[in-house]
């Protein structure tokens, strides 16, 4: 089984510097998820736009995230809206070429 991309975005309406320290809270139980390799937070504050790329070990394991409490958490903010979420498989042959960071535990190597 392939493993997965996940591409969330969403708008906000509170000064990203609160944003920020809301969610600072929420990045070790997401680091903490099952399947999870990695995250890249977004932020576009221009735009009032954030969101993350995810890297899943499986499309399971992704789809159990966006099923589970913390997206929960987040659909049910105030503060956030337009939430969208896409999921695509990793093409491993042509991401090996362009370098891409598919190796589990490279955020902590960092």
């Amino acid at each position: 089984m392939p493993r997965q991309i996940l591409q969330v975005n969403l708008k906000f309406s509170i000064p990203r510097a609160d944003l920020a320290a809301a969610w600072l809270g929420a990045a070790q139980p997401i680091a903490e998820t099952p399947g999870l390799d990695w995250k890249v937070w977004l932020m576009n504050e221009a735009e009032h736009e954030a969101g993350g790329i995810y890297l899943f070990e499986s499309r399971a394991a992704a789809e159990a995230y966006l099923a589970g409490p913390i997206v929960a958490a987040l659909k049910s903010s105030p503060a956030i809206s337009d939430i969208s979420a896409k999921l695509f498989d990793v093409m491993p042959d042509h991401s090996a070429i362009t370098r891409a960071p598919l190796s589990s535990g490279l955020a902590a190597a960092a």
